[in-house]
């Protein structure tokens, strides 16, 4: 066997712990979690190898392993853990040091992760919000309404002039942002790992068809009803992108391409008839994300003995996915009700929501979902599978 030179990082130790691995130095390396986890291959498998990596600092042969994204914290690990280690813990915490390494700006993965900023996260979007209201005259003109005395919240922010220009430059950022990191990952995956030699349009189709089955959830045993959460908030975002593109078509379709509304389809600016199929698809989403979401807060606090609560940066994610869901269908209650003093309140918080959770995706564990798929197509495509 060839020696290998170990040069611990003890920061990185260190920080390993900060991030919510406080009970890594209990293990002592009984392979119990290896022999347990339904979810890793026959060869090369983990989590034993990456929780000696975290207690001895090997912080690039850790950061760069794809399986830190191959597991899917079953948490069988951690409840048959002899000295409760929790293993699953310690690879959260690490796959959250890894957003942050691959980060770029750095500085916003940083607030992300530590629950002293998240005031200013929020506050960014506040002011931003507040400062359009304000150059409206929305402070001294009074509650906005349209011709026929009714709620239209594209009175309040009228999309082209307002709206557009904060959520078009942040999808452009996020977007921009997770290129960039999915890119310096890959390369260090390679670099580390080998580039492989599978197909990789293949790896990628097989990778999706894995992802819509949630295939890997269904082996999981503690946490085995996190399959069904995580499918209704997974399909329900889908079909939110559907409704916000529909509405982007809806706005400007009539404008751009000269369509007409016909039938049951309304071109032209909100609010829309809850028989139009974008209201549809939209409200049923919108209903799925709030049980989908429910049912992760529920697994949690029901195995929270077995599996633990789980980290700040976990319950921040499930808050601000809460909040979106909850803010927006409590928006369009308000309206269809006609209560004005309290609908566009709604609607702003709706709004505030929707902006943490995009401009901040590549750094919180929205993340996971491209990181994830970037390490199973990586597996795939190198034969780890």
């Amino acid at each position: 066997m060839a020696e290998q030179i170990v040069s611990p990082d003890l920061n990185f130790v260190k920080e390993v712990i900060a991030s919510g691995a406080d009970s890594l130095k209990k293990c002592y390396q009984c392979s119990t979690c290896t022999v347990v986890c339904e979810v890793t291959p026959d060869k090369k498998p983990f989590p034993r190898k990456e929780m000696l990596q975290a207690q001895w600092g090997m912080k690039d042969q850790l950061l760069t392993n794809p399986d830190i994204w191959m597991c899917h914290q079953c948490s069988d690990c951690t409840a048959y853990c002899p000295r409760g280690a929790k293993p699953g813990e310690v690879l959260g915490a690490v796959r959250k040091m890894a957003i942050k390494e691959y980060s770029a700006p750095r500085l916003l993965a940083e607030w992300t992760a530590n629950s002293k900023y998240v005031l200013l996260l929020f506050a960014i979007p506040v002011m931003i919000f507040l400062f359009e209201l304000f150059i409206q005259g929305h402070f001294t003109n009074g509650i906005p309404r349209n011709e026929m005395g009714k709620i239209s919240y594209s009175l309040m922010f009228p999309p082209t002039k307002f709206i557009d220009t904060v959520f078009v430059p942040t999808a452009f950022f996020a977007a921009i942002c997770f290129i960039l990191g999915i890119k310096k990952y890959w390369e260090a995956m390679v670099s580390t790992n080998g580039a492989g030699s599978g197909d990789l349009t293949q790896s990628i189709i097989g990778t999706i068809k894995d992802i819509i089955t949630h295939k890997k959830f269904a082996v999981c045993g503690v946490a085995k009803d996190r399959k069904v959460s995580h499918m209704l908030v997974f399909f329900a975002f889908i079909g939110l992108a559907i409704t916000t593109s529909i509405g982007v078509l809806y706005l400007y379709g009539y404008e751009i391409f000269g369509i007409e509304t016909h039938g049951l389809i309304n071109f032209g600016e909100s609010p829309y008839p809850l028989y139009d199929p974008m209201k549809i698809i939209g409200n049923a989403s919108a209903i799925a994300l709030l049980i989908g979401i429910t049912l992760v807060i529920n697994n949690r606090m029901k195995n929270k003995e077995k599996a633990g609560m789980g980290s700040y940066f976990d319950w921040l994610f499930i808050f601000i996915v809460y909040g979106v869901g909850a803010t927006g269908f409590l928006a369009e209650i308000l309206r269809l009700f006609d209560l004005a003093v309290l609908a566009y309140p709604m609607y702003f918080a709706h709004l505030v929501f929707i902006f943490v959770l995009f401009a901040y995706a590549p750094f919180s564990k929205m993340a996971h979902m491209v990181y994830r798929t970037t390490a199973m197509v990586f597996a795939r495509h190198t034969g780890r599978e």
